[in-house]
């Protein structure tokens, strides 16, 4: 594996942390998903180094980057995007977001659709955001409840007080059991050190309540999510877009896929992968890079 050096550029008042690598002449900007960092893409951008210049963020509150001011939406997260993008004077490149990041990379194309080429979203949250529901006595969603407020969140004793109480303990046992199970297909696995350096790097993790609120908020679509009415941006998004799910997904459901590709309006495409989970560049590297670098 090889470990690429933090660079560091003040964006407001946040410092955001990003590593840079590659010497391709396309430039490609990563943006991971919720409970992980830049680092979750070392192999991916070791795999894409001939064909891409590019950059990983650790976004506001994870990672090595700061967290002085709460936020309440995925767009407070892309106009830190926008800023980095400026001072480097980047454009005509492609994004990809993973999970939580497919939503900011939405956002950022809809709100700049000059600056973008391409999308590339993988395990993204839908269109409509991700709700997180109340939960019953014993501990199964009530689907026609929701969480409203960030303390409700804050409370849910299934999705978010267990994780807040990990990264309160540092309790790597919690989160390699949660992503054993949650996250990878089975049989595929970091190995034994790569995988306690990521979870050293979630539980570094200062936002989680602040980002499951976000999610809950998200919606591009033209419909009510049952938070808010959508703001219609999805249409504003001009570039293509890959779409990747892998079919055994237990964090995004499929129909989060299919609402995003029936939802752009634009030259989109979605993929299947076989035998793949919430994290293909651990389950599915070789797919994943092939469809990357087939644009």
């Amino acid at each position: 594996m090889i470990d690429y050096e933090f660079k560091k550029m003040q964006i407001g008042n946040e410092i955001l942390a990003y590593r840079e690598c590659g010497k391709g002449d396309k430039v490609l900007l990563l943006v991971h998903g919720n409970m992980s960092s830049s680092m979750f893409f070392d192999e991916l951008m070791e795999a894409l180094e001939d064909d891409y210049k590019m950059y990983a963020v650790d976004l506001r509150g994870f990672g090595q980057s700061s967290y002085h001011e709460r936020f309440d939406s995925l767009t407070e997260l892309s106009e830190d995007l926008e800023v980095f993008v400026d001072k480097l004077r980047l454009k005509d490149f492609e994004m990809l977001g993973w999970s939580t990041g497919g939503g900011i990379v939405m956002q950022f194309a809809a709100d700049n659709p000059e600056l973008v080429k391409r999308l590339i979203l993988v395990e993204s949250v839908g269109i409509k955001g991700y709700p997180i529901f109340k939960k019953n006595e014993k501990g199964e969603p009530i689907l026609t409840e929701l969480c409203m407020t960030k303390e409700e969140i804050a409370n849910d004793p299934i999705q978010v007080a267990p994780v807040l109480n990990a990264i309160a303990n540092k309790d790597k046992a919690f989160y390699k059991a949660l992503w054993d199970g949650a996250i990878f297909t089975e049989g595929h696995y970091p190995s034994p050190e790569k995988y306690d350096m990521y979870i050293e790097e979630m539980l570094l993790q200062r936002n989680l309540v602040d980002i499951d609120y976000s999610l809950t908020r998200f919606n591009i679509s033209n419909q009510h999510n049952g938070y808010s009415e959508g703001s219609g941006a999805v249409e504003k998004i001009k570039c293509h877009v890959d779409i990747i799910e892998g079919k055994g997904d237990l964090v995004v459901p499929m129909e989060m896929a299919q609402g995003i590709n029936e939802g752009l309006k634009c030259s989109k495409k979605l993929h299947l992968l076989e035998n793949s989970a919430h994290n293909p560049m651990v389950d599915s590297l070789d797919k994943l890079v092939a469809i990357i670098k087939e644009f």
